[in-house]
């Protein structure tokens, strides 16, 4: 009897089809991302739908992202312990009983909860779909699919604003849920018949401690942050300070338990691999340029510059479509070119464009605002998805589910630190400024004010991304020697 020949990876396999596998993972991963902004722009109709404070329904979004900073580290541990579809299955039917009910919700309290869910179903999700594509792509082919996943990553947030004005006008608000019902339903069904299970089921040891300080850790360091960047208090008020110290002090617990485990919840060993850390590094200075960008340039144009909300919104979409779009691009290039040609350059840009918004002015064009947003996102999208596919090649299979679940874990914490430090900055200096004023209630002084914080913003984002340049310097073509992941990862020129 002939013997099946085996593949090292499933995408090499003739027999195996990967592009349902794709579809299924793609489809779910859009949706689930598209619903962290689809929200934002109907907070203001759910507050007066149902009667609540703008702190009330800001949960909304801090709740959001608090349950991901929460679950996102433990998809190490379930992804070692489940198979491939049981976590795609299992996170999409969560996530689609979320979506129906905050679907028919008839109070604040169902839709929140409905809303949690959804977050949980997404903080898990997104780990599922890098560490399959990790598991059935060589690495040489890595940098195409992770561009992909980058188009559905930069895409989904950037339309979900345009997309839920739309709705909430036309529909109103529950159809930003009934829409996405039977999207999350046809991903359910297609995944159930074609997605396979890939890599090994280990079940590793559940430690209860773990599971405990990694909650505390980064729950409150998102939390902590999170109302710091309401802007409505400072770093010293008890809301912010006391959950970020018991998240810091039980992160520390929480690192040297795993350093002390056989068998971590959360592999922070992954740090060995130079080029993944160098990875990890860029991709925090990214989210926080990229999150602080999304909301102080609209509090700039809509203060100073005297725009609408809707003009804001669409000054920015050209820059946010192309940086989905150009992921696909950015992926090709850096498996054709490795990882330096592509972001070196990017990290040089960015760096350049944090300078130029530094210099805004009350009567700054607008062409100059879309034109230097344009190469913001391109340049993110230049150095994102590249320094993360090259991090977590440098990786063995074994510490894939580590690698991934450490970078989505640091999306939202990165985001809630960035934006709560940047808008501290911002006001603290607008505030100096009026203080020092010799009329602070003139309306030409308070547009000063403010464009006064946003160039401080900015000047510091500008030290952050000269930084990343500096960083950048540094990265090399990473791939481990032995493909089965049994060796140390070896980074090598391009």
């Amino acid at each position: 009897m002939e013997e099946k020949e085996t593949y090292e990876f499933l995408a090499d396999d003739p027999n195996f089809n990967v592009k349902p596998v794709m579809i299924s993972l793609i489809i779910g991963a859009f949706f689930a991302i598209l619903n962290e902004t689809l929200l934002n722009i109907a907070l203001t109709t759910l507050m007066e739908k149902f009667s609540v404070t703008p702190a009330t329904v800001q949960w909304m979004a801090t709740g959001f992202l608090l349950v991901m900073g929460i679950l996102t580290p433990v998809s190490a541990l379930l992804l070692q312990s489940y198979t491939t579809r049981q976590m795609f299955l299992g996170t999409m039917t969560i996530f689609t009983i979320g979506t129906v009910i905050c679907a028919i919700a008839p109070t604040f309290a169902i839709l929140l909860s409905g809303r949690l869910l959804q977050a949980v179903g997404t903080g898990l999700l997104i780990p599922i779909v890098f560490n399959t594509f990790l598991l059935i792509f060589p690495p040489e082919r890595r940098g195409s699919v992770m561009g992909t996943i980058g188009l559905v990553i930069m895409f989904a947030p950037a339309i979900g604003p345009t997309l839920s004005g739309v709705i909430v006008d036309n529909l109103g608000w529950r159809y930003l849920f009934i829409t996405v019902i039977p999207f999350a339903l046809f991903s359910i069904g297609f995944g159930y018949k074609f997605l396979r299970n890939v890599g090994e089921v280990t079940k590793p040891k559940v430690d209860i401690l773990s599971i405990l300080f990694s909650t505390l850790g980064f729950g409150g360091v998102v939390l902590g942050f999170s109302f710091a960047g309401e802007g409505e208090v400072g770093f010293l008020a008890p809301q912010v300070f006391l959950p970020l110290v018991i998240g810091v002090v039980s992160l520390i617990i929480f690192v040297l338990r795993q350093l002390k485990l056989k068998e971590p919840m959360l592999d922070v060993r992954v740090f060995k691999y130079p080029m993944f850390t160098v990875a990890v590094l860029l991709f925090i200075i990214i989210i926080m340029a990229m999150f602080s960008s999304e909301i102080i340039l609209p509090m700039y144009m809509q203060g100073p510059l005297g725009l609408s909300p809707q003009t804001a919104g669409l000054i920015l979409l050209p820059g946010a479509l192309l940086n989905g779009l150009m992921s696909p691009v950015m992926g090709k290039l850096f498996d054709k070119f490795g990882p330096r040609k592509l972001i070196i350059p990017a990290a040089l840009v960015l760096t350049g464009v944090m300078f130029v918004f530094s210099t805004v002015k009350v009567d700054t064009s607008i062409v100059l605002i879309v034109s230097t947003y344009i190469l913001l996102m391109l340049s993110i999208s230049a150095i994102m998805m590249p320094a993360q596919t090259n991090g977590l090649n440098g990786l063995p299979k074994n510490l894939y589910p580590h690698g991934t679940a450490i970078m989505n874990t640091l999306q939202p914490v990165s985001g809630a630190i960035g934006v709560s430090v940047f808008i501290s900055i911002m006001t603290t200096r607008q505030q100096t400024y009026l203080d020092n004023a010799a009329n602070p209630a003139d309306p030409t002084t308070i547009s000063q004010s403010l464009v006064s914080g946003v160039e401080l913003v900015y000047l510091v984002a500008f030290g952050f991304a000269a930084t990343g340049f500096l960083i950048s310097l540094f990265i090399r073509k990473a791939m481990p020697e032995d493909r089965a992941g049994q060796t140390e990862s070896k980074a090598v020129n391009d």
